[in-house]
């Protein structure tokens, strides 16, 4: 299955959007912020983010679900800051030092060229964009450089959900997969803890956008994705993810068919641990009930983190090299 992009790039298509969108940097309307700030001049709003990428770390990642990562791994391009303040984020190094972040600015070629040793060094099953809704413009320009350079790979368009839908609009073709947060079903509690008042009307929308897009997941002879939407679904203690809603939402307005990803990792990080409501880990009831609902509403497919050490899960982007000290192996 040849990816979208390669013809959309062929047509002229690729590089009418990749325009279309640096366009907008000028009075950046790239994510649901909609600060309008130059950012072709590196004026700074919400993200912190200006003209170039902000790539943080490159890798073979082989802890996401077993379709992503296969056994040689997801190119994982874990971009720098971020559209969300989310308190308990596990990525608060890069999504929120942003002074630290400003040094690790790079061309959109130097993106592609990234790309391209992910799939030919490593031999990655795919190019996988971790927080991408602030960079929609220079992911674009870069997949536009890569192909020429070789790109064959399918994209995977990993982010929190929190995405403007017509920047999602210009990705049709271009990403095979969009792998998503559903956080909340409560945007009282997405803007006490993200700072997205309107956080579950966008994910919502979303969603419906990349289904639309990508349909349901479609995975070759050996298991990995080629094509389609998961959804991933954090369980938070105290009831704060809203499971039971959200879940419901998705048997109900998309299909029970949908591909849901539940993760048990929750680990109190970055301001969490100080917020009584977000400081420890998940119960095993809450875990328990969680399994349940994925029955009573027919939810199949997909995957369930297993209740290991939620450490295991947890990067640390000051250790040289990788992130992630161990492969995770409680995905079932």
């Amino acid at each position: 299955m040849e990816p979208g992009y390669i013809a959309l790039y062929h047509s002229g298509e690729l590089e009418r959007r990749a325009n279309r969108l640096e366009g907008r940097l000028a009075a950046c309307d790239i994510c649901p912020r909609e600060c309008r700030v130059n950012r072709l001049e590196d004026e700074a709003g919400f993200c912190h983010s200006g003209r170039l990428p902000i790539v943080s770390a490159v890798c073979a990642h082989h802890g996401e679900e077993p379709a992503i990562s296969g056994i040689r791994g997801s190119g994982t391009i874990f971009f720098g800051n971020c559209n969300l303040r989310c308190v308990y984020c596990q990525n608060y190094q890069i999504s929120q030092d942003w002074e630290k972040q400003k040094s690790k600015e790079i061309s959109c070629h130097a993106l592609a060229e990234r790309m391209l040793y992910l799939q030919d060094e490593l031999g990655c099953h795919n190019i996988n964009f971790v927080s991408p809704s602030h960079f929609v413009p220079q992911l674009v320009r870069a997949v536009l450089e890569a192909v020429p350079m070789g790109l064959r790979v399918p994209l995977v368009y990993n982010t929190s959900g929190y995405d403007a839908i017509s920047s999602l609009k210009e990705l049709e073709g271009i990403i095979s997969i969009y792998l998503t947060d559903l956080r909340y079903a409560s945007d009282k509690w997405a803007e006490e803890f993200s700072q997205a008042p309107d956080y579950v009307a966008r994910a919502r929308e979303n969603i419906k956008e990349m289904q639309r897009q990508v349909g349901n997941l479609v995975q070759d002879e050996f298991g990995l994705a080629q094509r389609g939407l998961i959804v991933r679904h954090l369980i938070l203690p105290n009831g704060l993810a809203g499971c039971e809603e959200s879940l419901t939402w998705l048997a109900r307005e998309l299909s029970p068919a949908v591909t849901v990803s539940i993760m048990s990792q929750y680990l109190p990080q970055h301001l969490a641990r100080q917020i009584p409501l977000l400081a420890r880990k998940i119960s095993t009831a809450e875990y328990e009930a969680v399994l349940r609902l994925l029955n009573d509403l027919g939810l199949e497919n997909g995957w369930v983190q297993g209740m290991g050490s939620p450490e295991e899960y947890t990067p640390d982007f000051e250790r040289e090299g990788h992130p992630f000290v161990a492969t995770p192996k409680t995905w079932r």
